[in-house]
């Protein structure tokens, strides 16, 4: 939200032009991702993560579907994406967005002088393709992967060929959730030891239908995280038009939020 703009002049005397934008007192992604209390109940929970996923793709969403001309941000990444009070997730840093003509007969813009952010940036860009809205849905991709688990793809796991999206690709379910953010898995026993112990001490004997309930959520917390992944891979597929659209995206995830509010 833009407050107001100034204009004035800098310590050299030149122009100078800002936004005052609202301010954003959680910071941004990246520092929640990587808080330095690394203990379970300071990080992101999984309803957090979802909300901070399903608030980018529907921002990401209208700039390429309900803007015109179409806008593609072309530098999605955590430290783009800053929280407000109420931790809802706003898409920042416009500074190398580029409209996106729909007029065949007009040059589209070339991504030759495009300086994105390494690790985020479609394939296709380092090859001297076109600006398209697939590069952000790549960008998108990523970043859903690295909400879950917690690592950056210049992280130095991801090297000798080895991507963050390679390195998710082939694994099934079980293997998806060994590499989830321990945090995130370590919450889900935090939260059981906490309701066990609460029901415990409210009374002698613990409710079956209580205690039967924990495993459920359990494994439907499991099911979510691997369907958030899932959508971060289909967004990441190597050729642009095996990619899902960001509208795609932002449906899924949406069913994905409210399977798990729905237990």
């Amino acid at each position: 939200k833009v407050i107001t703009s100034c204009s004035s002049t800098d310590y050299k005397g030149d122009d100078f032009k800002a936004l005052v934008m609202q301010f954003m007192p959680n910071g941004n992604l990246e520092l929640s991702l990587y808080p330095e209390d690394l203990e379970p109940e300071s990080s992101l929970t999984l309803l957090q993560r979802l909300n901070i996923a399903i608030d980018v793709a529907s921002a990401m969403d209208y700039l390429h579907n309900d803007c015109d001309p179409p806008i593609v941000h072309c530098d999605l990444k955590p430290a783009n994406v800053l929280l407000d009070e109420d931790m809802v997730a706003h898409v920042a840093d416009f500074g190398l967005a580029r409209f996106l003509s729909q007029n065949p007969s007009e040059k589209h813009s070339s991504t030759l002088e495009l300086k994105g952010s390494i690790g985020y940036i479609a394939p296709e860009y380092g090859l001297g393709g076109k600006v398209s809205t697939s590069g952000d849905v790549y960008s998108f991709g990523i970043l859903l992967l690295e909400m879950f688990i917690a690592k950056k793809p210049t992280d130095e796991m991801f090297k000798e060929g080895l991507s963050m999206n390679k390195f998710v690709l082939d694994m099934d379910d079980k293997q998806l959730l060994k590499i989830v953010d321990q945090r995130l898995i370590n919450q889900f026993e935090y939260s059981t030891q906490n309701f066990s112990s609460d029901c415990i001490s409210s009374s002698a004997s613990v409710d079956n239908s209580y205690s039967d309930s924990i495993p459920v959520w359990m494994h439907k917390a499991e099911e979510c995280i691997s369907a958030a992944m899932r959508v971060g891979l289909s967004c990441v597929a190597h050729h642009p038009n095996n990619r899902w659209t960001m509208r795609e995206a932002l449906s899924t995830l949406h069913g994905i939020k409210q399977s798990i509010l729905g237990l």
